[in-house]
């Protein structure tokens, strides 16, 4: 007797919800475990973390401002993955490719403080997008000429762009220009004012373009998909290389292509970052490249799909820190610890939706 995995062919939409919601019941059965026995009150913690704290406050358009830090990178990043997923490329230097574009964004609005605003954002977006986009189609190309494993190569990038980030923060030399100069200790050096996201004020609620620019990005690239030739071209692909050559498609310059988008449009969400956050961190990725991931996957590489779920994991991630520092019990890993919870949780529930286990008897040949 044996046992393996089957897809599930007649899973209805609902049965699918339910999974998920189970999941997710389960996930917040296991917080309010953890917050009892660090005497907090489970409900008052839900409260402020799925509100985002937003019940009471006193500045409530301040952390609706915050909350599309958050969210905006999050999104894009999560459909330029989905583009290269969708070819069956599996490019996990989300974190990587971001950080290469606020660095090097960073560099415009660092040495032009006196440019004309539209002028350095133009520069720092464009500056951001290539370098980035050079990096993904140099793994690209080495996919496509020597057959190298593109998971562990976009891998590697995000290390190496993450300890290049960090010798920056940390190095204190009259050639390292992203630092204060009258910090004794070695600190990133924020933006002038041209190079900060510009807003609109509306109600006393500052929308950053770059809200706007996002939501146009995700219908165009649901446009391209849809409604393209290079999209249906990459469908194609994704579904089976060997298709796409018969059919006279050129399989290596899609891969280049493509692969050149997604890390230009992930080096784009580093680019708004850095301008939103008037600079750049250590930090600043805040491990979009890896939840991207999993928004990706959970919304079936879905355009529609992603933005709500990239919209939710954001209310998750942002109400998670807000409620956390309302509790001094709890130290700033807790929230980590259950945004883990939830998403491993939503993981398994969609892993159960989807496949089921069945026993397979061993015949006797003999």
């Amino acid at each position: 007797m044996g046992f393996h995995l089957v897809r599930k062919t007649d899973i209805k939409i609902w049965q699918i919800a339910l999974y998920y919601l189970a999941g997710i019941a389960v996930s917040l059965i296991l917080g309010a475990v953890l917050l009892t026995s660090l005497e907090i009150n489970a409900v008052d913690y839900y409260k402020d973390m799925f509100t985002a704290g937003l019940i009471g406050n006193r500045f409530p358009a301040k952390t609706i401002e915050n909350f599309f830090v958050s969210f905006v990178p999050l999104l894009i990043t999560s459909l330029a993955l989905a583009l290269s997923f969708k070819m069956r490329f599996w490019n996990i230097g989300g974190e990587g490719q971001f950080i290469i574009g606020a660095l090097t964004s960073s560099v415009i609005a660092l040495k032009c403080p006196n440019m004309n605003p539209f002028l350095i954002l133009l520069l720092m977006v464009i500056t951001g997008m290539v370098f980035s986009g050079i990096t993904g189609l140099a793994i690209a190309f080495l996919k496509t000429k020597f057959n190298t494993n593109e998971t562990l190569a976009t891998l590697m990038i995000n290390y190496i762009a993450l300890y290049v980030i960090r010798f920056i923060g940390d190095t204190k030399a009259d050639w390292n220009f992203f630092l204060r100069e009258d910090s004794v200790r070695p600190k990133f050096a924020s933006f002038e004012e041209n190079a900060r996201m510009p807003y609109i004020d509306i109600g006393g609620y500052h929308l950053q373009f770059s809200v706007i620019f996002t939501v146009l990005i995700a219908f165009g690239i649901w446009f391209y998909l849809k409604y393209t030739k290079q999209g249906y071209e990459i469908s194609v692909v994704g579904d089976s290389s060997k298709t796409a050559k018969y059919a006279g498609m050129n399989v290596n310059k899609i891969v280049l292509r493509t692969m050149f988008i997604s890390a230009a449009m992930i080096g784009l969400a580093g680019a708004f970052t850095a301008s939103s956050s008037a600079g750049v961190s250590a930090n600043i990725t805040n491990n979009v490249g890896w939840t991207g991931i999993i928004v990706a996957w959970l919304s079936k590489l879905s355009i529609p799909g992603i933005v709500v779920a990239s919209f939710l994991i954001s209310i998750l991630q942002y109400g998670c820190r807000i409620a956390s520092a309302s509790y001094p019990s709890i130290d700033s890993h807790f929230a980590d610890l259950l945004q883990g919870i939830i998403l491993f949780s939503v993981l398994a529930a969609d892993f159960l939706a989807n496949y089921k286990i069945v026993r397979r008897k061993e015949t006797d040949n003999a």
